[in-house]
């Protein structure tokens, strides 16, 4: 549970189905911190999920390529909770443990082929100057053909930018019981000089 002085403190369970079944939201999503804290406003969670569905279970790019972006932006923005729910959801998925390991790097990595890197780099041109270069984009085009799936590449990297960014925002915490961090705990820089920025 969130401390007494939480930003935005969690619905409890029964109170976040409530409000899930009100705007159309399956139940299992009311069970997750993020949307206990989101719920407490039901249209804007309502139309956040909106997106999410579309990304994740009707989206025309590459489910293992889509992790990859998220985890990198979880790991990158330091964000604990997003690292920590999709560790979960591409191990669902079977993508490697060790590829999922290598997006901590990725450059120096032999796990990725073109297409990829060509995603992760896109990633992190956004994340460091806020668009994608024109020689990575000519990379996503020689290796994503799909314009469709392109497209799902920008909205991915802005999607889970910005959950990143009210994950932390919001301080929400992990579901009780789960490890952070997985598998083996490594926090990476921008979490590390936030903690150490609070506890200043």
């Amino acid at each position: 549970m969130l401390p007494p002085d939480a930003r935005i403190p969690m619905l409890d369970v029964d109170d976040a189905r409530a409000a899930a079944a009100r705007v159309g939201l399956p139940e299992g999503m009311a069970d997750l911190s993020v949307f206990k804290v989101l719920l407490r406003h039901e249209d804007l969670a309502e139309r956040v999920y909106g997106l999410l569905h579309q990304l994740l279970w009707k989206g025309e790019l590459d489910a293992r390529r889509r992790e990859l972006i998220i985890m990198r932006i979880g790991w990158r923005q330091g964000s604990m909770y997003e690292w920590t729910q999709h560790w979960r959801v591409a191990r669902m998925l079977e993508i490697p443990e060790d590829d999922l390991l290598a997006v901590r790097d990725w450059k120096a990595s032999d796990r990725f082929d073109a297409a990829d890197r060509a995603v992760l780099a896109a990633t992190d041109e956004t994340l460091g100057v806020g668009a994608i270069s024109a020689r990575t984009w000519a990379e996503l085009e020689a290796t994503v053909p799909d314009e469709r799936a392109r497209l799902e590449v920008v909205m991915a990297i802005a999607n889970w930018t910005m959950f990143a960014q009210l994950l932390r925002s919001l301080e929400v915490p992990l579901e009780e019981g789960v490890d952070p961090w997985p598998p083996d705990g490594t926090v990476p820089e921008p979490a590390r000089t936030a903690v150490a920025t609070e506890l200043a």
